[in-house]
């Protein structure tokens, strides 16, 4: 089984301690998380394993790109504690095994991922992809195994990853445009950290578009709109592609709105939280999240992640914000339609 790349001495010369201290769903001092991580790396018991709320943050957080989220999830499987009841883990499991039912395109050189997401296949149309399409590859044989960070399953990520890769590469491709950050995080971060080999060149799909922006310029009517950007969980892992999103707002005429849940310190859509930690938490993160939106004007509300669409976005449209992809903003930007909405 692959190791995580993870170096003890940063850890004990770390002043900030920064994985715990800005956690948003743990209140500890300098001197509390100095103990507390201690005892995460050496494998005892601390209230950490337990509270962690797996909103992948603290990969974020760390300065030295240590892996504490990584730890915490190998820790947590280790002693049984898992964020999810064993049912829905099983059934996780279950819906994502390999069974051979996959689909694809033409696969060429340079494809899109839709992972196991049919949503994202649905996103994926129009002149953002002419370029690229019918080259794509869907089903679980393409699943990238992120998710189950959330049910603290790290074992199953590293048995099953090498093979997906594999599936991948089976079919010619050698460049893949990922349309979800969990997948892009998986083959840029997770499995380096693991110190398994990625032959094919990763691209974050909002790179792909701005690109295509650029190309299609003469095409762009400005939306004139102020937006809020919601921030999931996996956007993390790469937090490096957080630029995109402003440079394609600004190509397309959408003012990011300032607001106190964005950037580094978003909250997560609360839709894990609900089955994980119970409805008050998660209800209350929405709460706050939205509430956020409303107060700083936004008048739309922007998704990366599919995952976040379903418990987040009817309760936006509810405020009087338009949920929106950004796939979609993009596309009402050159004319066409969106393609995924909501109805309340």
């Amino acid at each position: 089984m692959p190791e995580l790349k993870f170096d003890k001495a940063k850890c004990d010369n770390c002043k900030a301690i920064s994985c715990l201290v800005k956690c948003q769903y743990m209140s500890l001092d300098k001197s509390e998380a100095k103990k507390e991580w201690q005892k995460v790396i050496n494998g005892e018991d601390s209230f950490v394993l337990e509270a962690c709320v797996t909103c992948y943050a603290c990969e974020e957080y760390c300065p030295f790109g240590n892996h504490p989220f990584y730890l915490i999830v190998e820790r947590q499987e280790e002693k049984g504690i898992l964020p999810q009841s064993r049912p829905i883990t099983k059934q996780a499991i279950n819906m994502t095994t390999a069974q051979g039912k996959f689909l694809v395109g033409k696969p060429e050189k340079t494809a899109l991922s839709f992972c196991a997401i049919p949503r994202l296949y649905t996103l994926a149309t129009g002149k953002l992809f002419e370029d690229v399409l019918p080259s794509w590859v869907l089903g679980t044989e393409f699943f990238c195994q992120a998710m189950f960070l959330h049910f603290a399953r790290m074992s199953v990520i590293k048995e099953n990853l090498p093979q997906v890769i594999d599936n991948i590469w089976n079919q010619g491709i050698r460049e893949v445009i990922f349309l979800h950050d969990e997948c892009y995080g998986t083959f840029t971060k997770l499995a380096p950290a693991y110190g398994i080999e990625v032959p094919f060149k990763p691209i974050h799909y909002f790179e792909h578009i701005y690109k295509r922006l650029k190309e299609l310029k003469n095409e762009i009517k400005p939306l004139n709109v102020k937006a809020a950007y919601h921030r999931n969980c996996s956007a993390r892992l790469v937090p490096e592609t957080d630029h995109f999103v402003d440079d394609i707002f600004g190509l397309i005429g959408v003012q990011r709105i300032k607001r106190e849940y964005d950037h580094e310190n978003a909250l997560c859509c609360g839709g894990l939280l609900m089955t994980s930690k119970g409805y008050d938490l998660g209800h209350d993160v929405q709460k706050r999240n939205v509430d956020d939106m409303v107060k700083s004007g936004a008048g739309y509300c922007v998704f990366n992640c599919p995952a976040c669409w379903d418990p987040l976005a009817e309760k936006v449209a509810r405020r009087g914000i338009k949920p929106i992809h950004i796939i979609d903003l993009c596309k009402l930007a050159i004319g066409e339609k969106q393609a995924v909405e909501v109805t309340v």
